[in-house]
């Protein structure tokens, strides 16, 4: 589960987070997971066509969550 990736504003369009990503993506097949979730709040669509290029797919799932009151 990934949820919220951030890269700083200074070092923002250098290829981090989607070397961050491309990193976390290897590491869970080598550990042999079936799949990979990444949650975000944004509506941005940058952000989202991002998440896209690094490899995740929009509207795989419908995602709930619950927080402790």
């Amino acid at each position: 589960m990934i949820e919220n990736v951030v890269t700083h504003a200074d070092y923002r369009r250098l290829g981090l987070g989607r070397r961050v990503l491309a990193h976390a993506l290897d590491l869970a097949w080598q550990v042999d997971c079936y799949k990979v979730l990444l949650a975000t709040g944004s509506k941005r669509e940058t952000t989202l066509r991002f998440y896209e290029k690094a490899g995740f797919l929009r509207g795989g799932k419908t995602y709930f969550e619950v927080r402790r009151p």
